[in-house]
């Protein structure tokens, strides 16, 4: 986002710390449902996302735009957060749609924190990104651009059915519907990220050719967390292929210390002389 769009999100998003720190968990999921609802009704009309955006229009008139628009059909708490969100200013009307999915899904994890779930939540979303990836007719199915977003996460629902928490099937949903322009695979990391940060956690990525025993995922995480200094979730994909060693990706940061890299830059090197 630019400038002008992170600051109307920041002030949205302060709205919804000021009316969590005071709501149920219950009613934070609800307005979290409408507050994607109206994100979704966002990427559906885009004259009406340029005209919330619109930068001629006083920020009280689109707020009121929006009131008369959505008033009885979401609750007093979500109208007065999109309010709040499209009373800023935006750089663009496609940053305006990413701020209120943005919002919608701090939303989600807000309530799953105040219900005690969101670490839970962070290592289902985790497992179903692994899972995806496992399973190449699932993936298939489930980025197939010719079904309706509907259709697939009726899918999703049924696979994740009393085996997941409803935050996490609300927030596949919103992968699938591409969050912020993403695969599903980069849409399902980030959300694992923007989890693991609510907690004031970073999220490290460890790609090994068997699993990591408790110990010693548990010093790689200490090791890691000295260097970030923040507590480091660590996140185990197996890959035999990659021989033996350790690969660690944090944020744009990687450690690859695999044999297979070590092969890689001996073939190299060979291959030059």
């Amino acid at each position: 986002m630019q400038a002008a769009s992170r600051e109307s999100y920041r002030a949205a998003v302060e709205r919804l710390e000021t009316y969590v720190r005071g709501a149920q968990p219950s009613a934070i999921a609800a307005t979290a449902d409408e507050l994607l609802a109206v994100a979704g009704l966002l990427r559906r009309e885009p004259r009406l996302r340029r005209a919330l955006s619109d930068p001629a229009r006083p920020g009280t008139d689109r707020a009121a735009l929006v009131a008369g628009m959505l008033g009885g059909k979401v609750g007093a708490d979500a109208l007065d957060l999109v309010g709040a969100l499209v009373a800023g200013r935006w750089s663009t009307s496609s940053e305006l749609l990413d701020g209120a999915e943005r919002l919608g899904v701090d939303a989600l994890l807000a309530g799953a924190e105040s219900n005690g779930d969101l670490g839970e939540v962070e290592d289902e979303l985790f497992r179903f990104g692994q899972l995806v990836d496992a399973e190449p007719q699932l993936s298939n199915l489930l980025t197939d651009p010719i079904a309706p977003v509907s259709q697939r996460a009726g899918l999703v629902r049924d696979l994740l059915a009393g085996k997941a928490r409803p935050a996490t099937v609300a927030l596949v949903e919103v992968a699938l519907a591409g969050f912020g322009g993403r695969s599903l695979h980069g849409a399902l990391t980030r959300l694992v990220e923007l989890a693991a940060d609510r907690q004031d956690r970073q999220v490290a990525y460890v790609t090994v050719a068997a699993p990591l025993g408790d110990d010693e995922e548990r010093r790689l995480g200490d090791q890691l967390a000295r260097i970030y200094g923040r507590q480091v979730d660590v996140k185990q994909n197996v890959d035999p292929a990659v021989l033996g060693g350790v690969s660690v990706q944090v944020g744009p940061d990687l450690y690859d210390g695999t044999v297979l890299r070590r092969l890689s830059q001996t073939r190299n090197a060979l291959a030059k002389r």
